[in-house]
């Protein structure tokens, strides 16, 4: 008898279901996902994810092209999965809709460095993330992050006075007397992007835990 016609049906259907089972259930599922609308307890409407725009979407490839991706990650694991949460990465564990409007999407391969999917909660201070880029030392003594001094400019204070953006540097970082350090464009572009990664906002697949709930 010949097996080959059954053989060949076989691994057919084999492909064929798997391809159905990894690829497009997936695709079909993931697809679908829209933003969230809720209200808030004040009445506001609250749609999340929002696309970034502007300075932040510039800095999310300045992020991107400094492999920043290769020592950071961007995604909390729920909890009874790891200390994520514990650690204070997130309020709650990130879901597909979290990256809906980003591409790519940077998950991060190690972590070297904290997670960073609420560090613009966590930190929301323009002068701390420059002044940690500008060199780590200054924020967090010890860590093993590089500094970033390229992006940034140092000359001499303007005739007006310093610049209102003019880095806060004292101790062993200081400038001379006379001179300045300010961010140069990508240094504020790539910190509107940090300021912009939030999850701060419930969702029906991961809401936030009731005492930490808190809608933007």
């Amino acid at each position: 008898m010949n097996y080959g016609p059954l053989l060949f049906l076989g691994i057919l259907f084999t492909l064929a279901s798997s391809w159905v089972g990894l690829v497009l259930m997936p695709n079909r599922q993931l697809g679908a996902l829209t933003a969230n609308t809720s209200t808030n307890d004040t009445g506001v409407v609250v749609v999340y994810p929002q696309p970034r725009h502007g300075e932040a979407q510039q800095g999310a490839e300045h992020y991107r092209s400094l492999g920043c991706v290769y020592c950071h990650s961007q995604q909390v694991r729920p909890e009874g999965f790891g200390s994520d949460i514990e650690r204070g990465w997130g309020r709650r564990r990130t879901v597909s809709r979290d990256y809906l409007y980003d591409k790519p999407v940077m998950l991060g391969t190690s972590r070297t460095g904290p997670d960073l999917t609420n560090i613009g909660e966590r930190q929301s201070s323009h002068d701390w993330h420059y002044s940690h880029l500008y060199n780590p030392q200054i924020t967090s003594k010890g860590s093993v992050m590089p500094p970033y001094p390229f992006l940034f400019e140092k000359r001499r204070v303007p005739a007006s006075g310093p610049s209102s953006d003019a880095l806060k540097l004292s101790g062993e970082f200081a400038v001379e007397d006379g001179w300045e350090v300010v961010p140069r464009p990508q240094a504020r572009q790539l910190v509107e992007y940090l300021r912009s990664l939030k999850t701060t906002v419930d969702l029906p697949e991961a809401p936030l835990p009731k005492a930490a709930a808190v809608e933007e």
